[in-house]
């Protein structure tokens, strides 16, 4: 699918969420084809809720790796997000409007589906022992700290930092996998 059938079809899912798409349209939003489900590999369970996180096989085997030296280093990290399909992606908007949120405040933490790095099955939220789910105060933990020194050698990359291009908020705990990195 190219960019412009991308673009479409997010604009036809914000239009059957009832959001006009303007919302959006100031921002240089990358779009990104959802990968198809039968390429995802669970990649990791959580011990407690028993959910399972899903990744293409090629990032879960980096994930493993990334995970398995940060716990040699003494880090400890997990997953908290990984793929997410286009029609979960609408459920958390949908979860925010339902709430009073306005799609303008929204879309600073939510990427419009269709513009979501884990539609692609790469891209993961990390958390740490002790510390709140996707909020900033993960950037201040050591887990980030080695992230940050180490994510790259293994493929990843922090997708927003601090006034990234695209108007999202600083996600510390959102990295995504590049095979050619």
């Amino acid at each position: 699918m190219n960019q412009a059938e991308l673009k479409a079809r997010t604009e036809q899912v914000l239009r059957d969420l009832g959001i006009d798409p303007l919302v959006i349209a100031h921002r240089t939003l990358p779009y990104f084809e959802e990968v198809s489900e039968h390429l995802l590999v669970d990649a990791e369970t959580n011990v407690e809720t028993g959910k399972i996180y899903r990744l293409t096989a090629a990032a879960a085997a980096a994930w493993h790796n990334m995970k398995q030296q940060a716990a040699a280093d003494g880090v400890a990290i997990y997953l908290v997000s990984a793929y997410r399909s286009l029609d979960y992606q609408a459920g958390l908007l949908l979860a925010k409007q339902d709430a009073g949120i306005p799609p303008d405040v929204f879309f600073t933490s939510l990427a419009p589906p269709g513009c979501s790095e884990h539609h692609t099955g790469c891209a993961v939220d990390i958390n740490t022992p002790g510390c709140d789910e996707v909020t900033g105060v993960f950037g201040e933990t050591e887990a980030f700290i080695w992230l940050s020194a180490n994510a790259a050698r293994f493929g990843f990359v922090m997708s927003f930092p601090p006034d990234n291009p695209w108007g999202f908020i600083y996600e510390p705990w959102h990295w995504c996998w590049h095979s050619n990195s």
